[in-house]
């Protein structure tokens, strides 16, 4: 099979071309099938599912399940990757009921009203940023801009020191893309130990964050293990500024991309909310949701998955479905909100996109504010090698 080109019958190599630009990809699958086997990162067998209908659906369907013990079980040997780590074991890959239990602790931190007394301290660190900016003149909007604003937000609101913000960026990053089995055994430890050391410090002298709080909880109804809240700590500082980072860089990338709609955004800034969900569905942050294996046979269209395989439920592709969105590929600052899957659906919707919505709204309608003028510094942009995550790994911009 040449790369790029399935058809029914054949397997889909998500390869490193495919991170480069997945789009022309999911077109094809798109017009395949409804689902088609494919080879992921180390060889991983999985079902691909790109068309919105059935991406929706099989999102809050209980026959996928997200165990993370149950999913080790199902990798063949040295394939596992992030979930051959402890950290895994968290609010998002579990079922209910230890689901249901998890996110309930968690909720009350990230509602729309909650999140929106975090607005003044959002708008002060974004201000400073974009002083920074101005005073380079060209720069890489993700080292400058896009990461330090949400991992400021996310360690703020759990309680972590300020001079360790720079080096979560260090140790993450091998969770979420392509990266050798020593690279992951070093990220583990790593998190294990300073997240461990800080939950213990949390638990010792206890502060007004949200750490403080999991941890108190904890040690008064026995609601959460150690363990428990060591791997939710972690859960909540990667998605909490890996998605805002590449929510940044991305809406910004495709405005620069798109001088009308830059100038109509520039023009009328009550559109920012909208245009906000027109990035999320353009060229959302996830480009497949976390992993999902099935329980039991599921049927999707005329193709059966038999129990006890994994499913990757493309949103970048759902959100590019011409069924769902008329012309799917034109960044529309005016389209209609509503409906696209960037944050996922059912019970494991994010549950931090109430505070990703407010970032990217601050940070891009304050940089569009303080610049009249924005574009790339460098032609060709390389792309993060991992089927999770949607990002450029540099964003050279001059701004003015």
């Amino acid at each position: 099979m040449q790369h790029g080109e399935p058809a029914a019958g054949t397997v889909v190599d998500l390869d490193r071309s495919f991170f480069q630009d997945p789009h022309p990809v999911y077109r094809r699958v798109r017009e395949a099938g409804p689902v088609l086997p494919a080879l992921a990162h180390r060889r991983l067998r999985v079902w691909l599912v790109t068309r919105y209908a059935e991406a929706r659906e099989l999102l809050n369907d209980p026959r996928l399940a997200k165990d993370s013990a149950g999913a080790m079980e199902l990798f063949p040997p040295g394939t596992a990757g992030p979930y051959a780590s402890s950290l895994s074991a968290h609010m998002l890959n579990s079922d209910p009921p230890d689901h249901t239990r998890l996110r309930r602790l968690v909720t009350k931190a990230f509602t729309a009203k909650t999140v929106s007394r975090l607005r003044p301290r959002i708008e002060q660190i974004t201000d400073g940023l974009l002083d920074g900016m101005a005073e380079a003149g060209e720069l890489d909007l993700i080292e400058a801009f896009a990461f330090p604003l949400p991992i400021a937000v996310i360690c703020e609101l759990l309680g972590i020191p300020a001079a360790d913000h720079d080096v979560f960026r260090t140790w993450t990053a091998p969770f979420v893309a392509a990266s050798s089995a020593e690279e992951m055994r070093e990220a583990h430890a790593w998190m294990l130990a300073y997240l461990t050391d800080l939950v213990a410090a949390k638990r010792a002298v206890p502060g007004e964050d949200l750490l403080s709080e999991l941890v108190h909880i904890s040690d008064e109804g026995d609601r959460l293990s150690r363990d428990e809240v060591v791997s939710m700590a972690f859960l909540l500082l990667v998605a909490g500024h890996e998605t805002t980072v590449n929510l940044i860089a991305n809406s910004v990338l495709a405005l620069i991309g798109a001088p009308a709609q830059l100038a109509a955004l520039r023009a009328d800034p009550a559109l920012l909310p909208g245009a906000v969900e027109e990035f999320l569905r353009f060229d959302g942050p996830i480009n497949i949701a976390t992993l999902r294996f099935t329980t039991e046979p599921v049927r999707v269209g005329d193709v059966e998955i038999p129990a006890d395989e994994f499913v990757f439920i493309s949103l970048l592709a759902a959100n590019r479905d011409p069924a769902r969105f008329p012309d799917p590929d034109r960044l529309d600052v005016t389209r209609p909100g509503g409906g696209h899957l960037a944050f996922g659906h059912g019970i494991h919707y994010c549950v931090g996109a109430p505070l990703a919505r407010l970032e990217a709204q601050i940070a891009i309608g304050r940089l569009l504010a303080r610049f009249s003028g924005i574009e790339l510094a460098a032609p060709v942009l390389q792309w993060r090698a991992s089927t999770l995550i949607r990002g450029p790994h540099t964003l050279p911009v001059r701004v003015r």
